[in-house]
């Protein structure tokens, strides 16, 4: 058990206080995560150096390297863009030519694209649900029902972004590329995103698109179409977000939307945005490394695993671990980030492929993050539209079909194609 006191400290000090003081973002995850991983360094034998090392290790390790730089540039890229108007461009350009009857599926659809383009949920669900909640009150359309929708959509691309801190987190953790996660990922995603444009277009066809649509300049969405092009193409995440970059800079400052001072401003505040889950990235990383060389990774997939024989067994004791650990930390990044190396060690013994292993950790972290009350991503929604965050919760229908499409994708799983 001792193996394992830094996790057991953690949850104590982030979930236990975050519910006596009933809210999830009172306690910093930054703040706890430092105290567990300086508690951790005491529970190893040997000098104080010795254990700096093995912490170091963890911390420093090159796959954490390499996601802290992915993380960087992705912050450095989403926030250029934004800088420049490209999420308000695709937004108007959107509504400026979805048919009335197509309004809430092209709604789902701007919010599927705007995440898959920009990595993140919370930074879409904050550019899009004060015009779903203007379009809802000036379409009759139910306030749920659109912040709902919007909220929904963003996890399209939450959960298969090259760009996203989950994507990016759960390929670094389980050693495959992003374009090979992506590939098994979308055959899971794919068929509920297609039914769910068939739902909101029943819901959607008696709506009405508002009559005043700001203008766009479609030269604006360019960065986000070829981050998603260059890297389905497959090549290096880091090369496509620096293409990215340079073309924020050199389309921003040609239609005046900042000077070069403005973008360099910009991708500072992007990067300087990253620094709280860089450094719980590092923290995690030191401190599960710590858990690990005493031991405790091991008592948690004897634990997980006492009763599992198969593969399907395996890949869904992934899922329920990432689910349980998204619940504690209510931050999906997070929830793979410690979840990951766990995983990694299970889809080894049950010989499940990385790619499957990934999609796994991604997908169940996006559905279990989807449905939290206390969430980001929900709270952030509710306070923009007015809304009880509970009133949302029962229209978020892509994050709950995504849950069941992960759960019929273990029980019907076929070997993944190389």
């Amino acid at each position: 058990m001792k193996a394992l006191s830094p996790l057991i400290l953690f949850l104590l000090l982030y979930l236990a206080t975050s519910i006596i003081a009933q809210d999830f973002y009172k306690v910093p995850i930054a703040v706890a995560f430092l105290i567990s991983a300086i508690y951790a360094l005491f529970t190893i034998k040997g000098s104080m150096a010795k254990r700096i090392e093995i912490f170091a290790g963890g911390a420093g390790s090159p796959t954490m390297v390499l996601m802290l730089s992915i993380f960087i540039l992705a912050g450095a890229f989403a926030a250029s863009a934004k800088t420049m108007g490209a999420v308000d461009a695709t937004v108007s350009l959107a509504l400026k030519y979805l048919p009335e009857q197509a309004l809430l599926p092209g709604i789902f659809l701007a919010s599927c694209f705007i995440s898959l383009s920009i990595g993140t949920s919370c930074g879409t669900i904050a550019a899009l649900t004060p015009l779903a909640a203007g379009i809802a009150q000036q379409s009759g359309i139910s306030l749920p029902l659109m912040v709902g929708l919007v909220v929904g959509g963003t996890y399209f691309g939450d959960n298969l972004s090259f760009i996203s801190d989950t994507t990016i987190a759960a390929t670094q953790t389980q050693g495959c590329s992003m374009r090979d996660k992506f590939r098994v990922n979308i055959r899971i995603v794919a068929p509920v995103a297609l039914l769910m444009l068939v739902l909101y277009f029943l819901l959607g066809k008696d709506a009405h698109v508002p009559s005043e649509i700001a203008a766009a300049n479609p030269w604006l969405i360019l960065p986000y179409l070829t981050i998603v092009i260059l890297a389905i193409c497959g090549m290096n995440v880091l090369i496509v977000l620096a293409i990215g970059i340079i073309l924020t800079g050199i389309i921003g400052i040609s239609a005046g939307t900042y000077d070069f001072f403005g973008w360099l401003s910009a991708m500072n505040e992007g990067m300087m945005g990253m620094s709280e889950l860089i450094i719980v990235t590092i923290l995690a990383g030191g401190m599960l490394e710590v858990i690990r060389h005493n031991g405790g990774i091991q008592l948690i997939i004897k634990a997980i695993t006492r009763n599992i024989h198969s593969a399907r067994g395996g890949e869904f004791s992934i899922a329920a671990l990432t689910c349980l650990v998204n619940i504690c930390t209510a931050n999906n990044t997070v929830a793979i980030i410690t979840a990951g190396p766990i995983a990694k060690d299970i889809a080894t013994r049950f010989h499940i492929d990385s790619r499957r292993s990934a999609s796994i950790l991604d997908t169940a972290s996006c559905f279990t993050q989807g449905l939290l009350p206390y969430g980001a991503q929900v709270l952030i929604a509710a306070g923009l539209s007015g809304l009880n965050p509970i009133a949302i919760i029962p229209h978020l229908y892509y994050p709950m079909l995504i849950g069941v499409a992960l759960v019929l994708a273990i029980c019907f799983r076929h070997r993944t194609k190389a």
